[in-house]
């Protein structure tokens, strides 16, 4: 018995909604129902526009999370209720699985939750010529979707399924960097990859030796571990000065779960912050142009190394749509985002060689290309960092912080003429930043004071989490000035409780 079933609603009743390029929840909510719903909703959406029919295949791919091959299966199942073929790409980074199916003119997906604990996972879609914006995003809400009746009461598939045979995506990604790099870019170099549960751990190993580096793996792990290149966990900044010190490392590569996002520590141990890796991947590639949120280093505009900037709220979907309007331009142009994740717009060519262009988020290209330009440079990548402007960002999160409250906050901050919203942030930021002399309400509420130092809250869109930011002179400043603003909100927030 066939039923109808709404995915606006669907959203309402299982608490799994769309948020950056996909669908993400609680991994007890993202039911074999609740999946093949979505991916249905999905391939209805595609075929609306031209970009799906019957007898089309499908790419997916998943992470190394506990639930994704059951969700998986959930997916290659809707699939086939649609009309179309399985392309099974096994466990491989969400970019390789993308290049695959652009390169193929097939839509994609990946199951992933990306850099959330592993009690969450998620679905990534992808058309055939990019992720999935934001108009995409809403027409998928608002399809109506006939389920086949092969669910339990439970929302769980009656009967097994499979994903069928396996194709190899990860060889042309590798191929895609040593083709472009040469073999030697990274020839000297003793390179660590802490590998943990990143989908992408062996594979990043591999082009480090393809290009001519020494790989070393560490840290792996066969439990997931979330690890977020935003919010660097202690433990894990504690491990890189570590290895650094005691293996006498050039540098150590790692990604988050699906391998989308890098996280990249210099000879010293020390993570580079994602913003800053983007600067420092644009600058080595010669791109002209670049699109990135609002939320990251203004170094960015202060280094004059670029044509033009654009600025956009937070997520891939809205970094992608400046930069396509960059590319209407005629430049080339690339986007990044804080957590690292570069977005390559155009094609760009270095010593007679093309590198096409991949428009969603890759951990291996800014790696890689930093790594090679600092090797060029003859230079340490602490060095290659300090050539740009002194500014720092940093950015963490108060957790279990729900969005309601977080939302109220900037509401009542943002009350009011401008002057009072000046003079509102001076008296509750003062003490800690002095004067309030500009805000922006791009995307959350980012405030500039007098001394240079910058606060942006926000609210997380796939959490119960208030993300705070800050940038100033000096990488303790910022440090210090980021706690301080969280420390401030939490006492309020227990104070009002």
């Amino acid at each position: 018995m066939t039923q109808t079933v709404s995915v606006s609603e669907m959203m309402v009743e299982s608490g799994v909604a769309f948020g950056t390029s996909g669908a993400r929840g609680l991994v007890v909510a993202m039911t074999d129902r609740v999946c093949f719903t979505y991916t249905c909703a999905f391939l209805q959406h595609l075929s609306a526009i031209g970009q799906f029919e019957p007898g089309r295949a499908v790419a997916i791919a998943g992470d190394l999370r506990p639930s994704t091959p059951r969700i998986l299966a959930a997916c290659a199942a809707a699939i086939r209720h649609m009309g179309g073929e399985v392309a099974y790409c096994g466990f491989v980074p969400s970019p390789a699985v993308a290049a695959y199916g652009f390169a193929q003119g097939i839509p994609s997906l990946m199951v992933t939750g990306s850099h959330i604990p592993a009690d969450r996972n998620g679905i990534k879609f992808n058309r055939i010529d990019g992720e999935v914006l934001k108009p995409d995003e809403l027409a998928m809400r608002a399809q109506d979707v006939t389920l086949p009746d092969l669910f339990d009461d439970a929302g769980m598939l009656k009967a097994p399924q499979d994903c069928g045979p396996l194709i190899d995506v990860e060889a042309a990604y590798v191929r895609r960097y040593a083709d472009f790099f040469g073999p030697d870019p990274l020839k000297g170099l003793k390179l660590g990859i802490y590998q943990h549960s990143a989908v992408g751990r062996d594979v990043v190993a591999t082009i480090v030796e393809r290009l001519g580096g020494e790989a070393v793996r560490l840290g792996r792990s066969e439990v997931f571990i979330p690890v977020d290149t935003e919010a660097v966990r202690p433990e894990d900044q504690e491990l890189a000065r570590g290895w650094a010190a005691e293996l006498a490392l050039d540098a150590i590569l790692s990604t988050d779960g699906d391998s989308d996002r890098p996280l990249l520590a210099d000879e010293t141990g020390t993570w580079l912050r994602g913003d800053v890796l983007g600067i420092l991947c644009a600058r080595a590639l010669h791109v002209e142009t670049v699109a990135t949120p609002v939320s990251c280093n203004t170094a960015l505009e202060l280094s004059g190394l670029f044509d033009e900037v654009r600025r956009t709220r937070i997520g891939s979907p809205f970094v992608i749509e400046a930069m396509n309007a960059l590319i209407a331009q005629g430049a080339t142009a690339c986007g990044y985002e804080a957590n690292g994740g570069f977005l390559l717009g155009t094609p760009v060519t270095q010593n007679g060689r093309e590198l096409g262009a991949l428009p969603t988020r890759d951990a291996v290209l800014p790696m890689i290309a930093v790594l090679a330009d600092a090797r060029a440079r003859g230079v340490a990548l602490s060095a290659l960092q300090r050539q740009l402007p002194a500014r720092y960002t940093f950015s963490e999160r108060l957790q279990d912080y729900p969005t309601a409250s977080s939302q109220a906050l900037l509401a009542q901050l943002q009350e009011g003429s401008g002057d009072a919203v000046l003079e509102r942030l001076s008296a509750m930021f003062g003490p800690l930043a002095g004067e309030a002399v500009a805000f922006d309400v791009t995307d959350g509420l980012r405030i500039t004071f007098a001394g240079g130092d910058i606060i942006h809250l926000r609210p997380s869109g796939n959490a119960p989490e208030l993300r705070c930011y800050t940038e100033a002179a000096t990488p303790e400043r910022s440090a210090e000035l980021n706690g301080q603003v969280l420390a401030m909100i939490a006492a309020a927030a227990k104070a009002d409780a």
